[in-house]
């Protein structure tokens, strides 16, 4: 097997062949500027905005020079153990979160406890990034997990759903941070050629926490229906230990660059408590990111909720959640056209059409990915009789597959150095296939190794397109931008996810319980408010009574609009891929974005 190439510590004149005056050759959007605007308060924020992050990224580069390659390849070691604890928990987490809202007999809102807690997620990528490029990956590593271990400790004690949902806010903007300040080191420290392999490997975890994650699943629930508590605890303990190591490597490295010089210490800024807490309000656009994490929360929760309401649509509360929704994504685009002193998101990046196309691509994927999964463990355990050991098996195939085939992506990408052909003649056919097929094996008496054919396929399809997305979107920029465009991919993932739990609950709502209700014998007709509403009480009835049978049914009604509705959204994704030029990425300069 071969070794990636990592940067070169050897000559502090050259980093993995790149001498530091090439930085001067400016590729097609680093020579990209902001239109002039006539307001002098932004373009003085902007300048500073851009001195920082500049700052920062020489400072990133800099220290690297000092890093061995040793501790690199330790440092990724590493990171393989906190992707593998972080794979744990969050398989997990996929399989107790139906327990947790059936545990308050809220079963119907196990994906909108996601939706708020993904726009969140999604949104605080770009901030991170500059945190990440300004303040230091260590310091960035630091603050994600803190929120992590928040989110975890507040599910564990949560003592409802509403609780729970602000628990998901801390623990996914910690749990993405994480996964996202790891990756752009990885970035930093391997040629743009090998990032695909080195990418793959980082995510291998997924394939061994896989079944693991489902028997400590079962484990835990079998301690009794407050046992996912425990599971999140003892989590919040476990990841910060993980974390240590690779944070006190980089805080090593940080300080030996320090001492020998290839740092220079920042000068103060001179700013007391307050003016620092307003620049950097201003720098992130907190404002901008609270406008748009409640505009599209307002937006997209009616559609979550709208049945528990007596009037439905009609409710005074979703009507008004929908205008005001409406109205703040509105005052939220004019604001950053015509107010913001610092822009929240990089529209100049998205004048690319390969940039925009890769985020699309992800967007569209992940709006596929969640309009099916959300209930997927649910209809397995339910209506194919599984366990929950081999539901989680069957439900994180897409994680084994994906992360599998991925290694398999990244030897092609460094072997023939294209990527676009990888994802327009294979990926994207595959991905539409094996969501198609799931259209008819998704339902009552239909053979579970036929939805593990399916899963297959949609797991070989996202292995192939998110490894090439990512390249993607990298080849497009110089390697001052590469953490921005990662954050700009990660953030449309991100509000697809939102996206596609909106759709999946807002069809789950609107067609599992009026089946259930219809199909029930007369005799289960009196529990049909909590077969709805509780996993375990669906899984209280014989395989194969009548109870059980109508239960299965309606399973299988909504499972159909839901992958009739996947499958839709995955063509577009065609015209998405389409869009990406095809850079050869084999010879090519990511830090100078020149093509040698």
């Amino acid at each position: 097997m071969f070794l990636p190439k990592i940067w070169s510590s050897k000559d502090e004149s050259s980093v993995d062949g790149v001498s530091p005056t090439s930085h001067s050759n400016a590729g097609p959007l680093e020579s990209s500027k902001t239109p002039a605007v006539s307001n002098a308060e932004r373009d003085s924020h902007e300048q500073s905005e851009d001195d920082d992050a500049q700052k920062g990224v020489e400072e990133v580069e800099a220290s690297l020079k000092v890093w061995s390659p040793f501790h690199i390849y330790l440092a990724w070691a590493f990171i393989w153990l906190v992707y593998f604890a972080d794979s744990m928990h969050s398989g997990m987490g996929v399989t107790l979160t139906a327990y947790v809202t059936s545990s308050f007999s809220k079963h119907g809102l196990t994906a909108t406890t996601g939706v708020f807690s993904q726009l969140i997620g999604a949104l605080i990528k770009l901030p991170l990034a500059k945190v990440l490029d300004i303040w230091g990956r260590p310091q960035g590593v630091a603050l994600t997990v803190f929120f992590m271990v928040v989110g975890l400790i507040m599910m564990a004690a949560c003592q409802n759903v509403e609780t729970y949902a602000a628990a998901q806010v801390f623990y996914w903007v910690g749990f993405n941070g994480v996964g996202y300040s790891l990756l752009v080191f990885t970035a930093d420290t391997s040629a743009l050629k090998n990032c695909a392999f080195v990418f793959a490997f980082i995510n291998t975890p997924f394939i061994i926490s896989t079944p693991t994650s489902g028997y400590a699943a079962e484990r835990f629930v079998a301690n009794g229906p407050q046992g996912w508590r425990w599971a999140f605890g003892a989590f919040s303990i476990i990841v910060p230990v993980v974390v240590a190591p690779i944070f006190f490597l980089f805080l090593y490295n940080h300080r030996k660059a320090k001492r020998m010089g290839a740092l220079s210490p920042r000068q103060p800024s001179g700013r007391t408590l307050l003016p620092s807490i307003k620049y950097y309000a201003v720098q992130f656009d907190l404002f901008g990111i609270l406008l748009a994490a409640t505009g599209m929360a307002l937006f997209l929760v009616p559609f979550n909720i709208y049945s528990y309401q007596k009037e439905g649509w009609h409710s005074p509360m979703i009507i008004c959640m929908l205008v005001f929704g409406i109205v703040i994504i509105a005052l939220f685009a004019l604001y950053e056209k015509y107010l913001a002193p610092v822009k929240f998101i990089p529209f100049e990046l998205l004048v690319d059409r390969t940039i925009i196309g890769a985020c699309l691509t992800v967007s569209l994927s992940f709006i596929s990915f969640y309009i099916w999964s959300a209930f997927f463990s649910s209809f397995l355990q339910v209506v194919t009789g599984a366990s929950i050991v081999q539901a989680t098996w069957v439900g994180r195939i897409y994680n084994i597959g994906s992360c599998f085939w991925g290694l398999i992506v990244g030897v092609l990408i460094r072997w023939t150095g294209r990527f676009k052909w990888l994802s327009l003649y294979f990926g994207v056919p595959l991905q539409i296939l094996g969501a198609g097929l799931m259209i008819y094996f998704r339902q009552p008496g239909k053979p579970l190794g036929y939805i593990v054919m399916a899963q297959i396929f949609i797991a070989v399809a996202g292995g192939t397109l998110v490894i090439c997305e990512q390249i993607a979107i990298m080849a497009a920029v110089a390697h001052k931008h590469v953490a921005v465009v990662l954050a700009l991919l990660a953030m449309f993932s991100s509000i697809g996810g939102a996206i596609g739990s909106t759709v999946s609950a807002a069809i789950w709502t609107g067609v599992f319980p009026k089946k259930v209700q219809e199909y029930l014998p007369a005799e289960a007709k009196q529990d049909d408010s909590l077969i709805i509403a509780s996993l375990p009480k669906q899984l209280s009835y014989p395989v194969g009574s009548a109870a059980r049978l109508a239960i299965d049914q309606a399973y299988g009604d909504a499972q159909r609009i839901m992958m009739i509705s996947a499958t839709s959204v995955l063509i577009v994704t065609i015209f998405t891929v389409a869009m990406w030029r095809d850079l050869k990425v084999k010879d090519f300069d990511r830090r100078s974005n020149v093509q040698n």
